[in-house]
């Protein structure tokens, strides 16, 4: 009798303890990758600089000793390099986790970004800029343009789908499917009236790259990623509950339609920032959210942050790969992601109509 009591003792903490840890060493792997990744980069391309050599710059930089790369390798390291993996790195996370929020607001794994035209606005805001030759911001006139209709877009969807003080999750998914295609419209219309020249940068802005990365344009996103990537984690416990139905969430005291706007705003700070400064790059709000919570759990105390983090390291080793595989040759970022993400989008259908038995 004293071992059967004794058994159910022992047993209870081991699935809490399993939910703590899973998440634990999740992050430790997906921040060791991202690291593994950070470094790889910086050293690989036209001008290879060893590692040793980048850890002893670093360590130079932060001064801890160390010394510089010779010749123009210190300028490449730290002008070319790295200004391109931390803008990877603000890219994924800003993404990813904006991607967690949209997939808990809507309680669909389904659900990324671009549904709410935040995407498809920022880039008409672009393609306007180049196909009528703005130039009143200088460099930074077709990230402004691009950010400033995001935010726009984001602003009329949620306006339109507003109804009776509330908002409803389907009348603002197809708010934004319609927002969308007015968007794809707009779009065809600048080409239509573009030169060739202008044609050739709208299409290279919409494959999405980091290969105009710079410090200027980081300090720009910075601020925006730094305040959606902080303040997403506190509203973990509220999108827990919300998981549960919005009638149980009202009872346990959640302000569903406060939630619903602060997160629409979150969204739109982290993809507007992303979009503005390296264009349209699809699946990572999709694709990486998902993996996390298949191996995390749903929990979105470690989902957000986790994800942060996975779309910060699939950014910066995707970004790796498009500059490596066709050498000399770039291939645009957002391609490379529609092509892996685009089968895993159409596996994760099947799958998800196959666990719930149909759509119906």
């Amino acid at each position: 009798m004293t071992v059967t009591a004794a058994e159910p003792e022992t047993a209870a903490p081991a699935a809490p303890a399993r939910r703590r840890t899973v998440p634990a060493l999740l992050g430790l792997g997906l921040t060791a990758a991202l690291a593994l990744g950070v470094l790889v980069s910086a050293s690989s391309g036209a001008f290879p600089i060893p590692l040793d050599d980048i850890v002893s710059s670093i360590g130079h930089r932060l001064g801890l000793g160390g010394s510089p790369v010779e010749g123009t390798g210190e300028s490449v390291l730290w002008h070319i390099r790295f200004s391109r993996v931390v803008l990877g790195v603000l890219v994924g996370a800003s993404l990813a986790c904006a991607g967690a929020l949209m997939q808990g607001m809507f309680g669909n794994p389904l659900a990324e970004p671009g549904v709410i035209g935040v995407s498809s606005g920022a880039a008409v805001g672009a393609v306007c800029a180049i196909a009528f030759g703005f130039t009143f911001a200088g460099n930074w006139t077709i990230s402004l343009c691009a950010f400033a209709a995001g935010l726009v877009t984001v602003a009329a969807v949620y306006a339109l789908s507003r109804s009776g003080g509330r908002t409803e999750v389907v009348t603002l998914v197809l708010t934004g499917v319609a927002v969308n295609g007015l968007a794809g419209a707009l779009i065809g219309v600048f080409i239509f009236y573009a030169d060739n020249d202008e044609i050739t940068a709208i299409t290279f802005w919409q494959m999405g790259s980091l290969s105009q990365a710079t410090w200027p344009k980081i300090l720009a996103v910075l601020p925006l990623a730094a305040i959606g990537l902080a303040l997403a984690p506190a509203y973990g416990r509220r999108l827990d509950l919300l998981a549960l139905g919005e009638r149980p969430a009202r009872h346990l005291g959640v302000d569903v339609e406060r939630l619903r706007l602060h997160l629409i705003v979150i969204v739109a700070l982290l993809t507007g920032a992303a979009v503005a400064v390296s264009g349209v790059i699809g699946f990572i709000g999709l694709v990486v959210p998902h993996l996390v919570r298949m191996v995390a759990g749903p929990g979105h105390r470690a989902l957000l942050p986790l994800s942060a983090i996975g779309g910060a390291a699939v950014v910066v080793w995707a970004d790796l790969a498009t500059r490596t595989l066709a050498a000399p040759a770039e291939i645009p970022l957002g391609i490379l992601t529609a092509l892996v993400g685009s089968p895993f989008f159409f596996w994760l259908l099947r799958r998800t109509r196959r666990r719930q038995g149909g759509w119906a």
